[in-house]
C-alpha cells in the first residue's frame, strides 16, 4: 500500500492545543503518518533571511524569516507528548529536522527511526550526513534539484551509513560510496525519493509528474510524490503512476493566518484523497490481463456465437447463405467461421440454432 503522511508541518502555528487537533485529523482521515517540523529558528536562519514570496503572500506579513519562523517553534516538551498521543491512536509520528540540534532530539530523544530530509536541505551535506549516520531509513524530497544533485546526496547518505564513524568525509568518499556495492545495497533498503515542485502552490504545468519515474528508474529506488498542487488531483494521479509514497500539507482551516495553510487540504478533502488513494490501489490490480471473476459471468451474454441463418439439415453444406454470427456466446467462437465454411454439417439445425459442429 501506498504510504501516505498528512503533513501538519508548521499549521499548527505554535499552539500545542491546534498541533493535537491535527494529529486527530490526520488519524481520522486515515493517513499513515502526520508530520511535523522541529527546528530552532535561531538555528535555521539569519536574521536577515527574508521570506519567501508565496510566504509573503499567504501571511499577508512582511518580516523576517526569523520573526515568522520564531512564532512556529513547538516545545520539545510539546513533541514529547503529541509522541505518546500518535501511540494512543496509532499513526505513525514523523518530523522533519531542520538543524543538528533538531535532529539529535529526533533521533536520540523520540526515538524515531524514520527521517524526513526536506527539498532545502539536500544541498546541506553536514546535515545530510548526520542524518544517514543515525542508521534510520530516509525519505528525501528533491524539489529545486537536478539529477546530478540527487546522485550527490545520495553518495553523502550511502557514505553515513556505510563508512567508519572516523571515515574522513569528502566529495571523493561520497562518490566512491556511492558506486560501492554495499553502498546501492544499503540505499535501495533504506531510501525513498520523493519528486516535489518547491512552490505553495505549485502550478500545474510545474508538476511535471513523470520526472517522479524518472527518478525511480535513474537511481533504482523506490519513488514517491511530495505534493504542493492544489487540490487531490495529482496525489491520486501519482499514485496511478507508481508512488510509494504520498506526501501532502493539511490544515484545519485554510484561511487561518499563517505560512502554509493556503496551500493545505482541510480534513475532509485529506480524508478524500486517503480514500481516493485507497480506491486506486484496488483498482490497480496485479497487472495480469486475465477475465476477473465478475466478467466471466458476462461473457457468454457480451460476446457472439456461430448461429445458423436458414435451415440446414445434416450433411448440408454450410456456407455464407446460412451461416451467421449473434448473441449469446455460448456456442462456437466466430474464430471458427472460417473453418466451418463449406463443410458438411454433421446434424440438422433450425433457424438461430447455436453450432454446435
Amino acid at each position: 500500500m501506498t504510504l501516505i503522511i498528512a503533513e501538519a508541518g508548521v499549521n499548527h502555528n505554535g499552539d500545542e492545543q491546534l498541533a493535537f487537533k491535527l494529529v486527530d485529523a490526520a488519524h481520522q482521515a486515515g493517513a499513515d503518518i502526520v508530520k511535523f517540523q522541529t527546528f530552532k529558528a535561531k538555528n535555521l536562519v539569519t536574521a536577515d533571511a527574508k521570506q519567501a514570496d508565496y510566504q509573503v503572500t499567504n501571511t499577508q506579513k512582511k518580516e523576517s524569516q526569523l520573526a515568522m519562523l520564531s512564532r512556529l517553534e513547538l516545545s520539545y516538551d510539546a513533541h514529547h507528548q503529541l509522541v505518546k498521543h500518535c501511540e494512543l491512536l496509532g499513526i505513525e509520528f514523523l518530523s522533519t529536522a531542520f538543524d543538528f540540534e533538531s535532529l539529535d532530539f529526533l533521533v536520540n530523544d523520540l526515538g524515531l527511526t524514520r527521517l524526513k530530509i526536506p527539498s532545502g536541505e539536500i544541498t546541506n551535506a553536514p546535515l545530510v550526513l548526520e542524518h544517514a549516520r543515525t542508521g534510520c531509513d530516509l525519505i528525501v524530497s528533491t524539489g529545486m534539484a537536478t539529477l546530478s544533485d540527487v546522485e550527490a546526496v545520495l553518495g553523502v547518505i550511502a557514505f553515513g551509513y556505510i563508512a567508519d564513524k572516523n571515515a574522513a568525509p569528502s566529495e571523493f568518499a561520497f562518490q566512491q560510496a556511492y558506486a560501492s556495492e554495499l553502498g546501492q545495497k544499503t540505499l535501495k533498503q533504506k531510501v525513498t525519493i520523493l519528486h516535489c515542485t518547491t512552490e505553495y502552490p505549485a502550478p500545474m504545468a510545474e508538476i511535471n509528474l513523470k520526472a517522479m519515474e524518472t527518478l525511480g528508474h535513474a537511481f533504482k529506488l523506490p519513488a514517491g510524490y511530495s505534493d504542493h498542487s492544489e487540490g487531490i488531483i495529482i496525489p491520486i494521479a501519482a499514485v496511478a503512476r507508481g508512488a510509494v509514497l504520498i506526501e501532502k500539507h493539511f490544515t484545519l482551516d485554510k484561511n487561518m493566518d499563517g505560512p502554509d495553510h493556503k496551500a493545505s487540504l482541510e480534513p475532509q478533502e485529506l480524508a478524500a484523497m486517503v480514500e481516493a488513494i485507497r480506491q486506486v490501489e484496488v483498482a490497480l490490480g496485479g497487472g495480469v490481463k486475465s477475465p476477473t471473476v465478475s466478467e466471466i459471468k458476462n461473457k457468454a451474454v457480451a460476446r457472439k456465437s456461430l448461429v445458423a441463418s436458414r435451415v440446414i439439415k445434416e450433411g448440408d453444406l454450410i456456407t455464407e447463405d446460412n451461416l451467421t454470427i449473434k448473441r449469446p456466446g455460448s456456442g462456437m467462437s466466430p474464430y471458427h467461421y472460417w473453418t466451418l465454411l463449406n463443410t458438411f454439417a454433421s446434424k440438422s439445425y433450425q433457424v438461430g440454432d447455436l453450432i454446435v459442429e
